[in-house]
């Protein structure tokens, strides 16, 4: 594959990745965490970057993928866990949040007070949802509108926006929020959850991968050569924007307080640009909203019509569009509302599983340990992403609170290491029940 080929495929996965959250995240962490941006940068990007990487490493390096990692728990929790997955951080979640931030950036700041805003968004998000549609029907030419056309373009834009604020805005640090007083690294850590990457990895592997062999690449270890050469290309480019956003939030801090992102971002644009300023961001947002809200459906549409033979392509990629129109109708307090406890919920299973697949062939890919370290790890995400809905559990809150990390938010770090214990004690007494997996399902590396 040339070497131009697979920047224009590192390009198409870096607009993917880069949605509302990639730009909304970012600056706001820098405004808040002043002179512990650096450390406060640095765990974002471990889970905003380094994550998703892992992941999509992970993925290349197993035989049938996602769907062969979560068997090696149990088929059915392979099946379930990949539904709600797709289904969150698509039609029912990360879809109608780029589509909704896209139109309040976009539309919102250039309305009347007196317009009707149910209409005007209404109207909006057909047209979005109707481009989004036509895009998603054919995968093969993604690479050619994502990478080659409206990533540059959105490269530019950024650029455009960062070199000013870096030009113009020179305000120092300043002190930092209560939250990023101490453990200013683990709370970045824990909002590099809020970007979904981790979680879209587990979709945008399949698509990767596609675009890799429709270039005529076959082989195993080509494949995994190509796909991680991409996502290297879309992790430093993530990297750089995020550290940039960051730290023109952290100029900004100076000129007053901010409720979230989108405020410093819009107070920056028009600082730096005035009324030009609100329209580049508009259009920013719009770019990156857009090819993410492709790509996300351009995945659920390549999932479910292979795990359920009798729905076409076609058939899903209409119906996460339409779900997504009609939930991004809602408004988006709405679908942030439910966002953070699911995410809380989401990714410690996420990073004990793609951690263990990477030691998989050390423990022949037990299913005992896979099964009881997600076990442990499940439970104390489970009760930490219920209790950040508001939902008061008592007992179980306290023994919660007891955990070692828990005032970071990584309660659920010990557990997993228990769990895992565990499942390696009962695989030595009860002997090796390993789930043997299939020739396809082995790790290619081993």
């Amino acid at each position: 594959m040339r070497k131009r080929d697979t920047l224009v495929i590192g390009l198409m996965l870096f607009s993917m990745f880069f949605g509302a959250g990639n730009l909304i995240f970012p600056p706001f962490l820098g405004a808040l965490s002043g002179t512990s941006y650096w450390l406060a940068m640095a765990g974002f990007i471990v889970t905003a970057v380094g994550l998703p990487f892992a992941v999509l490493l992970a993925i290349s390096l197993v035989k049938g993928g996602v769907q062969t990692i979560g068997n090696r728990v149990h088929p059915v929790f392979s099946t379930v866990f990949m539904v709600i997955v797709y289904l969150s951080i698509g039609p029912f979640l990360a879809i109608p949040r780029n589509a909704t931030v896209a139109f309040e950036m976009g539309v919102t700041p250039f309305l009347d007070k007196s317009t009707n805003l149910a209409l005007v968004l209404f109207l909006y998000t057909a047209v979005f949802f109707l481009l989004v549609y036509v895009i998603s029907l054919n995968p093969s030419k993604m690479e050619k509108y994502m990478g080659r056309w409206i990533t540059p373009v959105l490269l530019l834009a950024m650029v455009v926006l960062c070199t000013a604020g870096f030009a113009q805005l020179d305000a120092p640090l300043q002190s930092p929020a209560a939250a990023y007083e101490s453990g200013a690294f683990f709370k970045g850590f824990l909002e590099g959850y809020n970007t979904m990457d981790a979680l879209a990895s587990l979709a945008f592997g399949i698509v990767i991968l596609t675009a890799v062999k429709q270039k005529g690449v076959k082989e195993e270890k080509q494949l995994t050569k190509y796909t991680l050469k991409a996502a290297m290309i879309a992790g430093v480019l993530l990297a750089l924007v995020y550290v940039s956003l960051g730290l023109i939030g952290g100029k900004m801090a100076a000129n007053g307080t901010f409720e979230n992102g989108t405020a410093i971002l819009s107070s920056a644009a028009t600082l730096l640009f005035g009324q030009s300023g609100t329209a580049l961001l508009g259009f920013i947002f719009t770019l990156a909203c857009f090819t993410t809200v492709v790509g996300l459906t351009a995945a659920c549409g390549q999932y479910f019509s292979d795990l359920v033979p009798k729905a076409s392509y076609k058939a899903v990629v209409l119906a996460v569009t339409i779900v997504g129109f009609t939930l991004s109708n809602l408004g988006l307090s709405q679908i942030l509302k439910v966002s953070v406890p699911f995410l809380v919920t989401a990714y410690p299973l996420t990073i004990v599983l793609v951690v263990l697949t990477f030691f998989s062939r050390y423990f022949q890919h037990s299913r005992k340990v896979y099964g009881s370290a997600m076990l442990f790890t499940g439970v104390f995400a489970a009760i930490d992403g219920l209790t950040t809905f508001g939902l008061d559990l008592g007992p179980l809150q306290t023994m919660r609170d007891f955990l070692p990390l828990s005032s970071v938010g990584l309660q659920w770090i010990v557990p997993a290491v228990v769990g895992t214990l565990v499942g390696l004690a009962l695989g030595k007494l009860g002997g090796s029940s390993s789930a043997k997996e299939t020739e396809g399902a082995e790790m290619k590396a081993s």
